[in-house]
């Protein structure tokens, strides 16, 4: 995380690798263990991005920089596995906004319940004026995951209640 008050031009690069392999190696890996399997029996893979990879979130460059490659990832993948397997196996990703989870939990929002000046800030940006609910993932996710899609490859479904379409004004 950088704080505010830290020079961008001292950054952690430990955090910084540290946050590229919990999340776009963590991505890859089970592609890679998993992939010939579902490439074999058909099937569609679904990685998790997030808003941050396409929005400048501050203080999360680590995690925005990984989610950014998962996107590239996704939509490179998503053609060699057309160009390989055909229709046969697709790979997507969800992107979500704002979900309070344990780890934002205490960046979000105050011990009494209240949002933190951080948490207000993205509820600003939000139509929806709200977090998103976990289950709200599911449709998107069941959508990816069943025939109903099966031409969408490379293509990434945002699910954060307008965070991403709104300018602000």
């Amino acid at each position: 995380m950088v704080q505010p008050a830290s020079d961008v031009f001292n950054l952690n690069i430990s955090a910084l690798k540290q946050a590229f392999d919990l999340n776009l190696f963590g991505t890859l890996v089970p592609t890679q263990i998993f992939g010939k399997e579902i490439a074999k029996n058909g099937g569609s893979i679904v990685n998790i991005s997030s808003v941050s990879a396409t929005q400048a979130v501050t203080r999360v460059l680590g995690y925005s920089l990984a989610k950014s490659s998962i996107d590239s990832y996704t939509k490179w993948m998503a053609v060699e596995l057309a160009n390989r397997y055909g229709d046969k196996v697709r790979m997507n990703a969800i992107v979500p906004g704002f979900f309070i989870t344990n780890q934002n939990r205490a960046l979000l929002t105050n011990e009494d319940g209240s949002l933190t000046a951080r948490g207000e800030a993205i509820i600003t940006k939000t139509p929806f004026k709200r977090f998103g609910d976990p289950e709200e993932l599911i449709g998107a996710l069941i959508y990816l995951l069943s025939d109903a899609s099966k031409f969408v490859n490379g293509e990434n479904i945002t699910v954060d209640g307008g965070f991403c379409a709104f300018s602000g004004v």
